[in-house]
């Protein structure tokens, strides 16, 4: 673990909104798309303007992976090529306002890593995802973002297991359900393991 002292860039904060993996990638016309996953862009916003209210820190996860990537299948996977680290595909979706001060996760980084999980994920610095939300003092995680089946759920029941509350935003997710189901499979699994579930008008920050 770093040794990274709380500075008032670290300031205490008992919420942080977590947006996963809005890339252009996984956004309708990326390698990777996930049906009408850019419909979630403009209620991410109303909550981005939200948190800034509140001065809560926002932490946006970035799948960003190598080229040789064994998750592809060009790699002996199951994806197609997608974020590969600094593509164009690998960028925010162009109307996600993402604030300048926005703390960046990448995950997926490695050459067999998966990278599903934000808190597979470090910071710029090099700090895992966990670490810096808990120099922060967080303990209560909102989140949003793609796919809900996939790196949101992985997200979601990590931080559960290791002692966050999660308030997972309903109509901020889209699933790729590859199988029928799949996304109703998924929200019983994090709402069982301890995660509320809201819609974006009801959310309440501290």
């Amino acid at each position: 673990m770093l040794n990274r002292s709380v500075s008032a860039r670290h300031a205490p904060t008992p919420e942080a909104l977590l947006v996963v993996d809005v890339q252009r990638d996984f956004c309708p016309g990326g390698s990777l798309a996930v049906q009408r996953g850019d419909r979630i862009v403009p209620v991410l916003n109303r909550m981005l303007a939200l948190v800034r209210v509140h001065q809560l820190p926002v932490y946006f996860t970035r799948d960003w992976h190598p080229p040789d990537s064994t998750h592809f299948v060009t790699g002996g996977g199951r994806w197609p090529v997608h974020c590969v680290a600094g593509t164009e595909g690998a960028r925010f979706h162009s109307d996600l306002l993402v604030p300048d001060d926005a703390i960046l996760v990448s995950k997926g980084y490695e050459t067999d890593s998966n990278g599903y999980s934000a808190f597979d994920g470090r910071l710029d610095d090099g700090a895992p995802l966990a670490d810096d939300l808990r120099e922060r003092t967080v303990g209560h995680l909102v989140v949003g973002g793609l796919a809900t089946e996939y790196c949101v759920k992985h997200t979601v029941l990590d931080a559960l297991q290791a002692g966050w509350n999660v308030t997972l935003v309903s109509d901020a997710i889209v699933p790729v359900e590859l199988s029928p189901g799949d996304a109703e499979r998924a929200l019983g699994e994090m709402q069982a393991a301890g995660a509320a579930l809201i819609c974006s008008d009801d959310l309440q920050l501290k």
